[in-house]
């Protein structure tokens, strides 16, 4: 049977947090906190046996750790009142605010998402982790710290449960508390994790360790004192620390292939100097005494890593041969490097240059949530995209030829280098330089690469070949960003050039058909924001400009001479060989209408036109205004039987061999395909064909056969 954990109070609390929070009136708000959590949970246990208030006094006692602000702590009191007792948000905000509400309400509902559930619920939980980073970084500072004390009581849950929970922390939690920085927190939530998950090697390797502990200590006293006598000797003023690697990271090396005697930095020392200056002074002296391993040394001093990690590290040969890693910081650099740039003196009160890290660091996560928003994504693309690219712990650290350092997900390429530095950058890039050599765009960084992106103000933007060659989604993104907003503005350009033309053909006064009211009235009938939005439509041929004209003005007609003059010459006598017969006149030519392209059980009405007969239109045609005296009533001939040239419109995805498809189920039907024209709008295509068809009755059910075939999502027929 497990002993309770030991039950620390409120004391324990105030004195930890009052050893940097000065301000009476905030340790007073952490007090108030802690008494109205104590009374939501009074009496409840957890499964551990505990009082449940031993819970959230923990988290917080976690999180004066990286010196939290009051809100924080008062948060991690409050953090289970809503799931686990009846307390309302609204009783929260009364007694403390709208900050720590917010605050609340954020761990709330992440605390309600469980990673076990179906891939909806997954990429939900995700979303939800995400909008924490994007937001306020205290909500998912708050739920690491939740779950690291979740997870040192682990063995109170079923088996099955712990490995669920380990394996969710692994793949989420243990990244992010990588990615803010938060080391120590990361170290202990692996560690636990494998003792869960895998209880077998965690055990082996602990025993290991054990096994050879006096042995590995000795060693490591003895190499402290003979590095601290050099420092010494050259006058550097220091403080040392010896560890062994943690049992998670010992884990990862023999998952590579080494066996346990083969991981020659097990034994590594740290140590502290005042200034930058002096982690380099120390190197030298270390280096004099102690004969370096070739390639070994990294310098993160000069070129800290993305989570704001500075440090020195050498492995050298030391005491009877043994190899130790060794690592020098300024005492600034461990806190960061063990609490994280995101731990409360740098979030609200450290340099500039910390805070940027960190705004960096959330915007990545920002990037991932407006994507998906934009995107049409699956939940499973969206899920392996938040895996690959957020939560991925192999990631890899490139720096530009000044020394600024981009952390990148392995497998990324220049373009998304170029993105990653400025959107600007990436649509004007022209080439790659990396560690001073031409390198092609499909190259895969490498961690520690030198990257120059080469650029040219005037050139016309990115290559749709890109698209594919991009690693991140946020690249992906932006090149389809930028090519939607070229076809886009392309599209507005033929639709407002296709309204001027119409206008002057019909000899119509552009200033009366643009007019500001006039276009309103489109506006408002159409449902539209703006005249681009006009225009937009009638370029990709969603409307004909005609009908835009006859919105916006109307059209009257006057030539009544005209139409007198034809029907004059017409005969009287029915001819009934046509397709189409013509009430009680005959020799008149017969055309059919290229715009709306009637076929036979149409409604159709008679058009007099100047020189041309008449044109057969369908009623509803956008071209045929009612009271219109060139009109004229016409009916099909029934006795013959042919096919008519009629026009569909179907909008599809981006999918390859769909037209293919399409194709095949209308020869499939007896429909022939005279012409096919392919329309790309974004990110979908409109297959314009003109189709062979007996009648209407055909034609329905072939826009309906049509409308299920897999990636069409509408059939329409046409009205140019």
């Amino acid at each position: 049977m497990k002993l309770k954990e030991k039950a620390y109070t409120l004391d324990d609390l105030i004195k930890k947090a009052s050893e940097y929070i000065k301000i009476d009136e905030q340790i007073e708000v952490i007090k108030k906190a802690y008494s109205f959590a104590y009374k939501a949970h009074f009496g409840d246990k957890r499964l551990t046996g505990d009082d449940f208030i031993l819970h959230p006094l923990n988290v917080a006692l976690i999180l004066t750790e990286i010196y939290a602000d009051y809100e924080t702590l008062a948060t991690a009191l409050l953090h289970d009142v809503i799931n686990f007792s009846n307390i309302t948000l609204e009783e929260v905000e009364k007694e403390f605010g709208t900050e720590i509400r917010n605050l609340v309400d954020g761990i709330s509902k992440i605390n309600k998402l469980s990673l076990s559930a179906e891939s909806n619920a997954t990429a939900t939980y995700y979303k939800k982790i995400l909008v924490g980073l994007s937001g306020d970084v205290r909500i998912i500072i708050l739920k690491v710290a939740d779950r690291l004390h979740n997870m040192r009581t682990l063995w109170a849950i079923p088996e099955n449960k712990r490995k669920e929970k380990a394996k969710e922390t692994l793949e989420i939690l243990v990244p992010i508390a990588h990615g803010l920085g938060i080391n120590h927190i990361k170290s202990e939530l692996e560690d636990l994790c494998l003792k869960y998950y895998n209880p077998d090697v965690y055990n082996d390797i602990l025993e290991k360790l054990n096994e050879t502990r006096q042995e590995l200590d000795e060693s490591v006293n003895q190499m402290m004192q003979s590095v601290s006598k050099v420092l010494t000797e050259n006058n550097i003023p220091h403080e040392m620390k010896g560890r062994s690697k943690s049992v998670y990271s010992i884990y990862r090396k023999l998952q590579k292939g080494k066996s346990f005697n083969e991981i020659y930095d097990i034994l590594a020392l740290r140590f502290f100097v005042k200034t930058e200056a002096e982690c380099y002074l120390a190197l030298g002296a270390i280096h004099a005494k102690f004969k370096p391993v070739p390639r070994r040394f990294k310098d993160y001093v000069a070129r800290p890593k993305a989570n704001g990690y500075q440090s020195l590290h050498t492995t050298v040969f030391g005491v009877d041969g043994k190899l130790f890693e060794i690592q020098i910081r300024t005492y600034d650099m461990d806190y960061v490097a063990e609490y994280g740039f995101a731990s409360h003196w740098s979030y609200k009160e450290g340099t500039a240059k910390r805070k940027n890290n960190l705004e960096e660091k959330l915007m990545s996560f920002r990037n991932i949530i407006e994507l998906n928003e934009q995107q049409v994504e699956s939940e499973e693309e969206f899920v392996n995209v938040v895996k690959n690219e957020v939560f991925n712990s192999k990631n890899i650290y490139v720096y530009t030829p000044k020394g600024d350092v981009f952390e990148l997900p392995l497998g990324s390429t220049p373009i998304d280098f170029a993105y990653r530095v400025h959107t600007s950058i990436g649509h004007q890039m022209v080439g790659a330089i990396v560690n001073n050599m031409i390198a092609p765009l499909n190259y895969q960084l490498k961690d520690g690469d030198i990257v120059k992106i080469n650029t040219n103000k005037n050139s016309k933007g990115p290559s749709k070949e890109w698209i594919n060659i991009a690693f991140t989604t946020s690249a992906k993104n932006k090149i389809k960003a930028f090519f939607s907003k070229v076809d886009k503005d392309e599209m507005i350009n033929k639709g407002k050039d296709a309204l001027l033309k119409t206008i002057r053909r019909k000899k119509l006064s552009i200033n009366d058909v643009l007019d500001n009211k006039a276009v309103e009235k489109a506006l408002v009938e159409y449902n539209l924001d703006s005249e681009n939005d006009l225009y937009y439509e009638i370029g990709i041929g969603k409307y004909n400009p005609t009908s835009i004209i006859k919105t916006i003005i109307g059209i009257t007609n006057d030539e009544n001479d005209s139409v007198k003059k034809i029907l004059k010459n017409a005969s009287n006598v029915s001819d009934p060989k046509g397709d189409v017969l013509v009430d009680g006149i005959n020799g008149i030519k017969v055309s059919f209408g290229g715009c709306c392209m009637p076929v036979y059980g149409d409604d159709i009405v008679g058009y007099i036109s100047k020189g041309n007969g008449i044109t057969i239109h369908r009623k509803n045609c956008h071209n045929i205004f009612e009271g219109n005296d060139r009109l004229i009533h016409v009916d099909w001939n029934e006795k013959l039987n042919k096919k008519y040239i009629t026009n569909v419109l179907i909008y599809a995805d981006k999918k390859d061999d769909l037209l293919a498809n399409i194709i095949t189920k209308t020869t499939s039907m007896g429909i022939g395909v005279k012409s096919v024209n392919t329309i790309l709008n974004n990110d979908i295509y409109i297959f314009d064909l003109n189709v062979l068809v007996t009648d209407n009755e055909v034609l329905d059910k072939y826009i309906a056969a049509i409308s299920n075939v897999a990636g069409v999502s509408e059939v329409q027929r046409g009205n140019k």
